[in-house]
Parts: C-alpha cells; sequence; structure tokens
C-alpha cells in the first residue's frame, strides 16, 4: 500500500533532491540531555523541555551549550506530531547559535512517515494540514489517480463507488501532508538532513538498536545508507530502512535477555569506540539501563495516548541522571546497583 502511495505522491512533487547530511559525532560536550518518543504529545514534550532548562516560557532555546538529543519518533499516535515538528525546527538555529545543538534523530516513524506508511497517522493530524483549497486539491489527485488506473488498464467499474472509496482513504489535508513529506516538503526535506545515529563524547545515541547483523556497520554507514534509501523510495522495502533487525526497529536490546547479547553488546561498543547506547522506540516504566548500565532505554511511553511518566536522561559530564516526575536521580550506568534507582521511580 505504502509503495502505491509513494507512487502517486511522486507525481504530485516530482523527484528526490539531493541535501547534505548532518554532522554525527561531536566531542567535549559538557551537558546532554535525551528525550525518547514524543508521539505527538507536544505539551508534555514542552514540559519536559522546560523541566531540563533548554527553553523557558516563551518556548525559545534557554539551554547554552547543552545538546538535546531527541531520539525518533516525534510523529503519529498523538494530536499534536506537527507543533512539536515545528518546535524542534525553530529550536535547532537558536541552540547552534547559542553553542548548543539540537539532534533531532530519525525514527521508524519518521521514516514511514517519509516512504508513505501511513496506518499509524490519526485522522485528526489531517486536519492540520487542511486549506480552504483541499477539496480542489484532492480532487486533482483524484483524477491523476484514475488516469493512473486507467494507464494500467485498471479504471474502476463503478466511478462513484470508486470515488467515494477514495474520498474515503484520503481525508482532507491528506494530499497536503504527503507535499509536506515529499522532498521538496518542508518536513521531508528537513528529515532527510537527519542523521540515524549520532555519537557524542563516548555515547552513541538511536532509535531502535544495533542488532548482531549490522554490528560491524559504522556510524556513517547506518547514516548514509538509510539517507539513501530515503532519496530512492524503491529502495526502502529490501534495505535496512525497513529491516526489522535495522537501527530503526530493532528491538533486542530492551527485550531480549541479556545473557544472549552481552557479547553483542561489548562488540557494538568497540566498534564505535563508546561506553554506552542509548535508545528509545521500545517503551519502559521509567528511564531503565540494562546490560550494567551499557544500553540506556529512554522511551518511557511519555505520551498520553501510553500514560507513561515524563521523564528522560541527563548527561553532565561524566555523571548520569534521570529527571522521573520532576525528580532527579542518580541513574547507574557503569554496574552499579538499579535497585535504590528502581525503587526510586517505582518500579519492582
Amino acid at each position: 500500500m505504502w509503495l502505491r502511495r509513494r507512487f502517486l505522491t511522486v507525481l504530485l512533487v516530482g523527484w528526490p533532491v539531493t541535501l547534505a547530511l548532518a554532522q554525527d559525532t561531536f566531542q567535549g560536550v559538557q551537558r546532554i540531555v535525551a528525550i525518547g518518543d514524543v508521539h505527538g504529545d507536544y505539551d508534555v514534550f514542552v514540559s519536559l523541555l522546560r523541566a531540563a532548562g533548554l527553553i523557558g516560557t516563551d518556548n525559545k532555546w534557554s539551554g547554552g551549550k547543552t545538546h538535546l538529543v531527541q531520539t525518533g519518533d516525534v510523529l503519529d499516535r498523538g494530536p499534536d506530531s506537527r507543533k512539536a515538528m515545528d518546535l524542534l525546527m525553530t529550536l535547532e538555529p537558536q541552540a547552534k547559535k547559542a553553542g548548543g545543538a539540537v539532534h533531532a534523530l530519525l525514527g521508524n516513524h519518521e521514516a514511514m512517515n517519509i516512504y508513505g506508511d501511513l496506518r499509524y497517522v490519526p485522522a485528526t493530524e489531517y486536519e492540520l494540514y487542511r486549506t480552504p483549497k483541499s477539496d480542489k486539491v484532492r480532487d486533482r489527485f483524484l483524477k491523476l489517480a484514475v488516469e493512473d488506473r486507467k494507464r494500467k488498464g485498471t479504471t474502476p467499474a463503478e466511478d462513484e463507488t470508486f470515488r467515494k472509496t477514495f474520498y474515503n482513504e484520503h481525508p482532507l489535508g491528506w494530499v497536503e501532508h504527503r507535499q509536506a513529506f515529499s522532498p521538496e516538503g518542508i518536513y521531508g526535506k528537513w528529515l532527510r538532513q537527519h542523521p540515524v545515529i549520532v555519537k557524542i563524547n563516548d555515547v552513541v545515541f538511536l532509535h531502535g538498536g544495533i542488532s548482531p547483523k549490522y554490528a560491524a556497520t559504522t556510524i556513517p554507514e547506518f547514516n548514509e545508507t538509510v539517507r539513501g534509501e530515503l532519496d530512492d523510495l524503491q529502495k526502502v522495502e529490501n534495505g535496512m530502512t525497513a529491516d526489522t533487525d535495522g537501527p530503526l526497529w530493532y528491538r533486542g536490546l530492551a527485550e531480549l535477555p541479556e545473557s544472549g547479547l552481552a557479547g553483542h553488546v561489548d562488540n557494538v561498543l568497540k566498534t564505535h569506540g563508546a561506553r554506552h547506547i542509548v535508545i528509545g522506540h521500545t517503551p519502559q516504566p521509567a528511564v531503565l539501563p540494562r546490560f550494567g548500565g551499557k544500553v540506556i532505554i529512554i522511551d518511557v511511553g511519555l505520551s498520553k495516548v501510553f500514560g507513561g511518566p515524563p521523564a528522560l536522561l541527563i548527561i553532565e559530564g561524566t555523571k548520569y541522571y534521570a529527571l522521573h516526575r520532576g525528580q532527579r536521580l542518580d541513574l547507574p550506568v557503569d554496574g552499579g546497583d538499579v535497585a535504590p534507582y528502581l525503587k526510586a521511580v517505582g518500579v519492582h
């Protein structure tokens, strides 16, 4: 289905454009704030950014030289994905001017919105893209779809039935949404410039995880491969971007027994010259260290859709903290006893 819609999107907006990839390795950063999956909950996202001292009541950057890492999945499920993206886009240049940075990494939902898998986009989201001209825009899109079917010899037998089905599957604002995520669109162009993985100091950040299949893959290789596939969507289906073992989808570091993957985690850290891997994608009841703290999961299901706690990760020098429901807690990440921390966040 998404391949069909990708083709129809190409009919409307044209072919990909070439963009420069963002920097993916940083050193000498004194403070890092990392936030996991937002899933359209703009209000909770803003409250966390304020709690971490990154924005003021005016929603402008106040974090100085701090690096904010958002590990992907800003989009889908919740009602305000567009507002959350707009905020990140606004904060990026403000943080850079202050000597800090905003790293908005690609998650599987960002990729899905680019290549046209829209099963998690709520109907209310399309309303945000609707304009007074949406009726005419959709009718032009319908005409293109009919012409495409005629060329392929699949003209609908009942035009009115086809039209009703088409309108049902393409609510007003749908076409504008697809245009916005196209290579020339405001969000498509912005997202395609962003990496899948960044390394800051001795910490690797990404959305899903690094599986044994990609254990030897370097950070530039991850970023360049996914970028190439999103620039040529015919490569997505059988490529790294949609691979369940790929960096956007892999859940093993969060779900599989530690005993079976301990050696793999050590190998990945050695490959990247890192001490820790920070991931989102798989909701947990709190910011959660695994593998003796070598892996830190920061997807806490913070969106109201999931009802998880407002929580994030803070790294200051060599110290790691979880900000959990406004309480700053030491996070054991170097083999320390995790039990007191789990008790403090109410995880048993």
